[in-house]
């Protein structure tokens, strides 16, 4: 076990999180999804990644889904989140039937979507696993804090700030799943 390739693996995967750009969007769902819960958050995520580290590549054989076409469908669903927050429109809406929306954008596919999925594939040619799930760990305990604070984080930064802050990050956004959509088709 090298502690250099954990902090490698462990900022690999903290850049393609990107919890911090995550905050607009997180904030900007809580409006329409107020049951977000940061623990929930975490375990998915934390779940999702572990699982696909273990047998993600299994899973995506056994449907037949090349890693492109999942890294594909996933950067759609990036692409709509980009676009709610720089038009101020909602198509995310919470489901009266499902108590939460912590899984389902939150978990996935903004935190383990495909980009950190795909990326915990690719790493998996690289490092063993034990190295990649030490620098899993990290980012599971920052998702977490930074959820945990997200009010916080909303009251000092104000309305006009936050505002500017959705549509600056939801052009990012939008540029990532364009990319992560062009690098993939």
């Amino acid at each position: 076990m090298n502690i250099q390739q954990i902090i490698t693996v462990s900022f690999t995967l903290f850049a393609v999180i990107d919890m911090l750009g995550s905050v607009p969007v997180i904030i900007s769902l809580k409006k329409n999804i107020p049951d977000i819960h940061p623990g929930k958050v975490t375990l998915a995520s934390g779940f999702l990644m572990i699982a696909f580290l273990f047998a993600g590549e299994y899973i995506l054989n056994f449907l037949g889904v090349d890693k492109n076409s999942f890294a594909v469908a996933g950067s759609i669903v990036m692409f709509i989140l980009g676009l709610e927050m720089v038009l101020g429109i909602d198509i995310f809406r919470a489901d009266p039937d499902v108590p939460s929306g912590s899984i389902v954008p939150i978990a996935f596919p903004l935190i383990a979507g495909s980009g950190t999925l795909t990326t915990i594939l690719s790493l998996k040619a690289i490092y063993d696993e034990t190295t990649i799930l030490l620098g899993i760990i990290p980012n599971l305990l920052f998702i977490y804090v930074v959820i945990q604070a997200t009010t916080w984080i909303e009251s000092k930064i104000g309305k006009s700030g936050l505002l500017a802050m959705r549509k600056t990050f939801g052009i990012i956004l939008l540029a990532i799943a364009v990319k992560i959509f062009k690098g993939n088709i």
